[in-house]
C-alpha cells in the first residue's frame, strides 16, 4: 500500500546546490569521476520518480527482476486546489521520499549497502518537483559512494510495456500519451528515438483535464471524464477529428474543448447531456491517435506499437488500438495497468538498458522540457 504519512527529510539534501547555468542532463553516458564495482553483473538499481505528483522508488535489476515497486499519490493534497501547484509538489516530495525509500526497501528485503546504482528522473517535469527527486537521489549515491544516472522521465514511459510478458520487437512505433504529451516515435534501434508528429498546443491528458474542468468534474478530471463517458451516447454530439484532414501526424487538441463549451452553453449541463458530451469528446480524442497511429505504421512499415503514458490505461484507447492494430495485421502493446501512471519502476528499468558502468556528473542538472530524440542509444552489451 503507498505511504500514508511521512515526516521529517534528508539533510544532505538541504546541502546540495544547483545553478540554472548546469548542463542539461545527459541520460546514461558515460563520465570519469567513478565507475562502478559491479560492472560484471547487472547491479541491483535503486530509482527515484518525483517529475509531477508522484513520489515513488523502486528496486530492480536484469538478474533478480521487480524486487519492490512503491508510488505515494499527491492527488488529495492537490485536489483542493483543482491542479497540481508545483511549489506543494516539491515540498511534500521532500516529506514523503525517506519513507517511501524506507517501504521499498522493506519490501525488496534489502538495505542502503546493497545498492549499486541509483537512478532518478531529470526531466521533463515540474522544475522543483525534479530537483527535490535528484537532488535526493545524488545525495544518496554520494553518501554511499556508488554511482547515480539521470533519466529520461518519457524514456521510462516508452521502456514500460516491455516489462509486460509479451514484448514488441525492435524497431517499432511508440505513441506517448500522457498529462505533458502527445508523441510518435520511431525507435529505430533501442535507445534511438526519432519524432514522427506530436500535439500542436495540449497533450491528450491535458486535454481530457481541462474538458473535465469545464463540465464541473472533479480534480484529477481525465479518469472522471472516462467514467462519466461510460454512460453517455457519442452519436448524439458529433467533433471533429483534428488534424485528420491533411497529412501528417501531429496532433491538436485546444479546439475540442472549445467545443465541448459551446456544446455546455448551447444544450445545458444536465446529467445525460454531460455524458454524451464526455463520450462524443473520448471518441473524437481516440480516433484521432488511433487515425495518426495507422499513418505511423504505414509510413515507418514497423509492424510493433507501444502504447505508453498515463492515458495508455484508458479502457477505449486500448480497445480501439487493439482492433485497429488487428485490421492492419499489426500489433500494439500496453504497460500493465500498474505501470502506466509515473513511477520509479520504469526508471529503474531504463537506467538498467542505459547504464555503461560510469557515473554522472556531481551536478544536478535537470530540465522542464528534454527532447526524447536527443538521447543517445543504448549501450551494446559486452
Amino acid at each position: 500500500d503507498p505511504t500514508k504519512s511521512a515526516n521529517g527529510c534528508c539533510s544532505l539534501h538541504n546541502r546540495l546546490a544547483w545553478s540554472p547555468d548546469s548542463p542539461a542532463p545527459r541520460a546514461g553516458l558515460s563520465h570519469s569521476r567513478k565507475t562502478c564495482p559491479m560492472t560484471t553483473r547487472a547491479p541491483l538499481i535503486l530509482a527515484i520518480e518525483s517529475s509531477c505528483d508522484e513520489t515513488a522508488v523502486a528496486l530492480y535489476s536484469k538478474a533478480d527482476g521487480i524486487l519492490a515497486n512503491e508510488v505515494y499519490s499527491q492527488i488529495e493534497l492537490h485536489r483542493q486546489h483543482g491542479g497540481v501547484v508545483p511549489e506543494l509538489a516539491a515540498r511534500d516530495h521532500l516529506r514523503r521520499l525517506p519513507l517511501v525509500l524506507q517501504q521499498a526497501l522493506e519490501r525488496a528485503g534489502k538495505t542502503l549497502q546493497d545498492i549499486e546504482l541509483i537512478a532518478y528522473t531529470a526531466g521533463p517535469g515540474l522544475l522543483g518537483a525534479l530537483m527535490t527527486g535528484a537532488g535526493y537521489a545524488r545525495a544518496l549515491a554520494y553518501a554511499l559512494g556508488i554511482p547515480a544516472i539521470a533519466i529520461h522521465h518519457m524514456e521510462g514511459h516508452l521502456l514500460s510495456p516491455l516489462l509486460a510478458e509479451a514484448q514488441p520487437e525492435v524497431p517499432f512505433v511508440a505513441l506517448l500519451v500522457s498529462g505533458g504529451h502527445t508523441q510518435l516515435m520511431a525507435v529505430d534501434a533501442p535507445g534511438k528515438y526519432r519524432l514522427l508528429g506530436q500535439t500542436l498546443d495540449d497533450a491528450v491528458g491535458e486535454a481530457f483535464d481541462k474538458t473535465a474542468k469545464l463540465m464541473g468534474l472533479p480534480y484529477p478530471g481525465g479518469p472522471e471524464l472516462a467514467a462519466l463517458a461510460e454512460h453517455g451516447n457519442a452519436a448524439r454530439f458529433p467533433l471533429p477529428r483534428p488534424m485528420t484532414n491533411r497529412p501528417g501526424m501531429d496532433f491538436s487538441f485546444s479546439g475540442l474543448k472549445t467545443q465541448v463549451r459551446l456544446l455546455i452553453e448551447e444544450q445545458g449541463n444536465d446529467t445525460q447531456t454531460r455524458a454524451d458530451i464526455a463520450a462524443a469528446f473520448q471518441q473524437a480524442v481516440i480516433e484521432t491517435l488511433a487515425i495518426k497511429c495507422r499513418r505511423a505504421w504505414q509510413e515507418t512499415g514497423y509492424r510493433d506499437l507501444v502504447v505508453a503514458g498515463g492515458v495508455s490505461a484508458n479502457r477505449l484507447l486500448r480497445q480501439t488500438l487493439q482492433q485497429e492494430a488487428e485490421k492492419q495485421r499489426r500489433r500494439v502493446y500496453f504497460p500493465p495497468l500498474a505501470l502506466c501512471g509515473d513511477n520509479a519502476l520504469m526508471i529503474a528499468f531504463a537506467a538498467a538498458q542505459r547504464y555503461d558502468g560510469h557515473d554522472s556528473p556531481l551536478d544536478i542538472a535537470v530540465q522542464a522540457r528534454w527532447d526524447l530524440a536527443t538521447l543517445p542509444p543504448h549501450p551494446v552489451a559486452p
